[in-house]
């Protein structure tokens, strides 16, 4: 029980310290999420050896709904804080890095777990799924800041910070197919006996179903709050920011409910929101909401990262599991996201340098890896999650550490460009 009282007191004390440091540590090197990992680890040393609490291959679907409520929560805030109207020519950067650089990305990372980790095939597509989502809140000193109003909507002036937003924003759902490939590959036999099902279904049908019942939702939300009036007053003048809540989880029972992907249709319901109505006030006190909420959510599971990994992860750490944190974070993810932004007009060198730098890994590599183990064995889980962990963590303190300097550095770019 002692164990316990002291468990909640450093946990309220770090979640604490954690919601006051983004505003005091903003533009310095060292970030909330790097500390709030930082007291995990902490933690994760000062619970007794024999103890599996923080063990999350043992505890997969705890540690999975803790995960994908932060992650639902995070989708709807990253779709409110876009102020560009969905389309095919304004969205060019996020098309070629979701239909090029991902696929690259996880062909790249299986073949190196395959190779490195000598892992089943299916395990290794696992691997290249799990890291394949850029996380939408560790992420945040890179992206938009938040929705804006007419003059104040400022994501065209800088496609850099755009693409690595909405790309979060999609990838996180965009997985799952891929998950689903290795799950296939893992219990359904001969790819051959399936493989046009995936195709049809997994990868075109779930994400078309996920993408138009949140679109549907967000619409209808957004027309309701902003077009239907009550006296003198529109509707959303009644509407706590908590609405925004309920809106995103409507979206993801509705959209898993009718079998297409819920993370989509998450995202894609703050888009519908912000399409009804895009230059209002309200959106940014919703985003505010949702942004404070996710960002207590976000440091609760970042506790449970940073734990696992001291307290399970490094023992069975290997040269392998450093080998794949190095490509992926260093040749892979750059490697890929530049291919993808070549010849795309939108972006100058420099910006398709710090977009395909800052591929962030977190929360969403946590959800698929837990939600994977109904389909594979334990052992499949804990032969990964050493190497998945380092990524995450190395990601965090990276770029949580370059995050600054690198802004700075592109804004001083850009001010030499515009002085020439």
């Amino acid at each position: 029980m002692a164990n316990t009282d002291l468990m909640y007191a450093v946990i309220g004390a770090a979640l604490l310290v954690g919601s006051l440091l983004p505003r005091l540590l903003r533009g310095r090197v060292l970030s909330a999420p790097i500390i709030v990992v930082g007291v995990g680890m902490l933690i994760g040393w000062l619970m007794p050896s024999e103890s599996q609490l923080v063990d999350v291959i043992e505890h997969a679907e705890l540690a999975e709904r803790m995960a994908e409520v932060t992650v639902i929560v995070a989708l709807f805030g990253v779709g409110l804080a876009l102020d560009r109207p969905l389309s095919f020519r304004g969205w060019t950067s996020t098309w070629r890095l979701l239909a090029i650089g991902m696929p690259l990305s996880i062909a790249g990372v299986a073949v190196l777990g395959w190779w490195a980790l000598g892992v089943t095939p299916a395990v290794a597509v696992l691997l290249g799924a799990v890291l394949a989502p850029t996380d939408p809140v560790l992420a945040s000193d890179v992206q938009v800041e938040g929705p804006g109003t007419g003059e104040e909507a400022d994501d065209e002036h800088d496609e850099a910070r755009f693409a690595l937003t909405s790309e979060a924003g999609l990838n996180d759902a965009l997985a799952f197919p891929f998950v689903y490939l290795a799950i296939f590959l893992a219990t359904k036999g001969a790819p051959s006996e399936w493989i046009w099902t995936w195709l049809a279904w997994d990868l075109v049908g779930k994400t078309l179903i996920g993408a138009v019942v949140g679109w549907v939702i967000g619409r209808l939300v957004g027309a309701a709050l902003y077009r239907v009036r009550i006296g003198d007053s529109r509707l959303v003048g009644f509407a706590d920011p908590a609405a925004a809540v309920a809106t995103l989880l409507l979206a993801y029972g509705a959209g898993e409910l009718v079998g297409g992907w819920g993370f989509l249709a998450v995202f894609c319901a703050a888009l519908g929101v912000r399409s009804a109505e895009r230059a209002d006030e309200k959106h940014a006190r919703a985003h505010e909401f949702v942004e404070y909420t996710e960002h207590v959510l976000t440091l609760l599971v970042l506790l449970v990262i940073g734990a696992s990994f001291i307290s399970d992860a490094v023992f069975r750490l290997e040269w392998s599991h450093a080998a794949v944190a190095v490509g992926v974070l260093f040749v892979i993810r750059p490697l890929t996201a530049w291919i993808a932004l070549i010849g795309d007009s939108r972006l100058r060198s420099p910006e398709r340098l710090f977009v395909s730098a800052f591929g962030v890994r977190g929360v969403g590599s946590l959800f698929y890896l837990c939600y994977a183990m109904e389909y594979f064995s334990k052992d499949d889980g804990w032969s990964l999650w050493p190497a998945v962990s380092l990524v995450i963590v190395a990601s965090i303190v990276l770029h949580g550490a370059a995050s600054s300097p690198a802004v700075s550095w592109l804004d001083r770019h850009r001010g030499r460009e515009q002085a020439t």
